[in-house]
């Protein structure tokens, strides 16, 4: 009877305590609710990289196998993505260098300078200093040592280690890498600790962002480069989401927290039926899915009443918070990659920086203007192998890329030498082979120009005549308006049309799939800016050849000589922008060098593996296209060509 007795006070009790938990649980501010889920997750993903640790060892030793160590892998993968949002939002820099970067030789971002004269600075070692804080509130300029090239670190090269056949012979790597996983990793926990609060617009902001990321990188496999693992990644990501948004979406109406419980819920079950990398629909995924979820969130923080960080801080932002899709005309904004304002710009601006962009007259010899090489027809490209110089009987050095979306870039050119679009029209003022001349030599011009004086006075006033600056203002204004996602794939996925012929939508999957075109080309733009923030250009060394039918590489350096201090290393030698795929059935030929006439060859050329799959490995050591091959067949490729396609969008651009 005692013992019956004492079960039955225990389950009483035990039932009083939940009620009081439960109770205690309503009475938490979403602030309390954010940073208890947070917590959790920070200190169950610590855990698994000690256990990561811990098995890594284990295989070093032979005590563990292959298959234990990817397992053990995967389950840290997946304890991560349920934290990448709000880990990402806090410290993008940190963990691209240290947690979950691309595996890849890089440019360390913090060159640490180990003499005695820098230890003095902070009474701490350059290394324990730089254990203080994550890379993003590092005071990076101290201690700083000279530039160097480092070895990939964090999740994503083990899990290209980890499931390559060179995992038994990479043993000692994969517990270093594990090892400075953790290290880098319990930064965060200190950085965490020291966070007051995790404010609403924060929570729905970091949402938002991650299911760009999820669409632009988590299932296209970039995360994800040996174990192709994407899907369930990014399935787990969007559980993350799930359960931070629940004590925001309890202060909304029911009909609202229904609609978007159900979208999330709805997304989650789809990624994990249709669980094969080749054959995933995301074309379905984007439509049905992510691109209903980005704009439900969007309503929710507008229901809420919550500011984007952007006001909040009052910066310019590269992402667009009030956008509703991400293929809308306005997911970026133009004015975060120049040094116009939006508030500086206007028609009358635009008009003036068309008319200049058109003039001939400008250039040293009065032959050549902005338009010789960027033909609206064409995309604003010129149809030919390099670009046509300003001296009879020459060529520039490289092949003339199109204008339109160009203003969405962190850097200019192939070689990535100029840094904003002002920078960028001054090479080509000063370069001898297009305008030869200056900007003092242009601006004298202008102001000998009495149509010109009256135009530019009526926008800037008589103070001093007309100035580079205001030049390069009205044709950025010019160049800036050349943006537009309204091509029929745009139109499509945006809701505007319910028409995509069956092999454009083949093409798409392949592209963001299989083919691994995405993983270099981001959408929305298709381009090498790096989402979900859009906010670094890459470049990337392909192995481009002197032609489609030579097994001999093109021999320009490509950034490695674009005259920046920081570019001349070798990871750089033969390393080219990213250019978009937007508008390249109109821009033929291709690369940099304008060596492949046909959109069949550059497909041809990926499928190989490029100069690497076609055994020159060699001549490119730093080849980072893929040498594996793409084993696209026919009916894929002209599948491909035919999404490409689907990206054309000049028409309210031709004169």
């Amino acid at each position: 009877m005692n013992l019956k007795r004492y079960i039955l006070l225990f389950l009483i009790a035990a039932a009083l305590l939940l009620v009081n938990l439960q109770f205690t649980y309503k009475q938490d501010t979403t602030e309390e609710s954010f940073r208890r889920i947070i917590s959790d997750r920070i200190f169950l993903f610590g855990s698994a990289i000690d256990s990561l640790e811990s098995v890594a060892l284990g295989y070093k030793e032979n005590k563990k196998d292959l298959g234990q160590l990817r397992l053990q892998l995967k389950s840290t993968r997946l304890a991560y993505k349920k934290l990448e949002y709000i880990l990402e939002y806090y410290y993008p820099k940190h963990i691209k260098s240290y947690i979950n970067g691309p595996p890849l030789d890089h440019l360390n971002q913090y060159p640490i300078d180990t003499s005695t004269k820098a230890s003095n600075y902070y009474g701490v070692s350059p290394e324990e200093y730089s254990k203080t804080l994550p890379l993003d509130n590092l005071n990076t300029d101290h201690y700083r040592g000279k530039p160097q090239i480092i070895p990939p670190a964090g999740l994503q090269a083990l899990d290209e280690l980890v499931f390559s056949d060179e995992a038994a012979a990479g043993k000692d790597q994969i517990l270093q890498l594990a090892n400075d996983l953790k290290v880098k990793y319990a930064v965060l926990l200190v950085a965490n600790k020291k966070l007051l609060f995790f404010k609403d617009f924060e929570i729905i902001e970091s949402a938002r962002i991650e299911l760009v990321r999820i669409f632009s990188m988590g299932i296209t496999g970039f995360d994800t480069p040996g174990s192709l693992n994407g899907l369930s990644e990014s399935a787990s990501a969007l559980e993350g989401l799930q359960e931070i948004l629940h004590p925001l979406l309890l202060k909304l109406e029911v009909g609202r927290r229904a609609n978007t419980e159900g979208l999330l819920l709805g997304a989650i079950q789809y990624l994990k039926r249709h669980d094969n990398f080749d054959t995933f629909d995301r074309l379905t995924f984007l439509t049905d899915y992510i691109n209903p979820l980005y704009k439900e969130l969007l309503q929710v923080q507008l229901a809420l009443h919550l500011k984007s960080s952007a006001e909040v801080y009052q910066k310019v932002p590269s992402w667009n918070a009030y956008s509703t899709n991400i293929f809308a005309q306005d997911f970026l904004n133009p004015y975060y990659y120049s040094l116009l304002k939006k508030k500086d710009d206007s028609e009358q601006l635009r008009l003036l920086g068309k008319q200049l962009f058109y003039d001939t007259r400008l250039s040293g010899g009065g032959k050549i203007s902005c338009a010789s090489c960027h033909k609206p027809e064409l995309a604003f490209s010129d149809g030919i192998k390099t670009s046509l110089a300003s001296v009879e009987g020459k060529n520039v050095l490289r092949n003339s890329p199109s204008l339109i979306n160009a203003v969405f870039s962190d850097k200019y050119f192939y070689d990535l030498r100029a840094f904003d679009l002002e920078e960028q029209a001054g090479h080509v003022i000063e370069n001898h082979l297009e305008f030869d001349t200056s900007f003092p030599e242009l601006v004298k011009k202008l102001n000998g120009d009495s149509k010109y004086v009256s135009l530019f006075t009526a926008l800037f006033g008589k103070e001093k005549g007309i100035t580079r600056y205001q030049f390069s203002a009205a044709l950025s204004s010019y160049v800036i308006s050349l943006r537009s996602f309204d091509s029929p794939f745009d139109r499509y996925v945006q809701g505007k049309t319910k028409q995509l012929p069956a092999d454009v939508k083949l093409g798409f999957n392949l592209f963001m799939g299989k083919a691994n075109c995405a993983t270099c080309h981001y959408a929305p733009l298709f381009s090498g800016l790096v989402p979900p923030l859009y906010n670094d250009s890459e470049s990337e060394v392909l192995g481009v050849l002197k032609g489609p039918n030579v097994l001999e590489v093109d021999n320009d350096p490509g950034r490695i000589g674009n005259g920046v201090i920081e570019d001349n290393e070798k990871i750089y030698r033969n390393s080219f922008k990213t250019m978009t795929v937007r508008n390249t059935a109109l821009t033929a030929p291709y690369f940099h060098n304008g060596a492949y006439k046909t959109l069949d060859e550059v497909i041809d050329f990926y499928n190989k593996g490029g100069a690497a799959g076609m055994g020159l490995s060699y001549d490119i050591p730093n080849q980072t296209l893929s040498a594996d091959p793409l084993h696209l067949n026919k009916r894929e490729v002209k599948a491909l060509i035919a999404y490409i396609k689907s990206l054309n969008d000049t028409g309210s651009f031709v004169k």
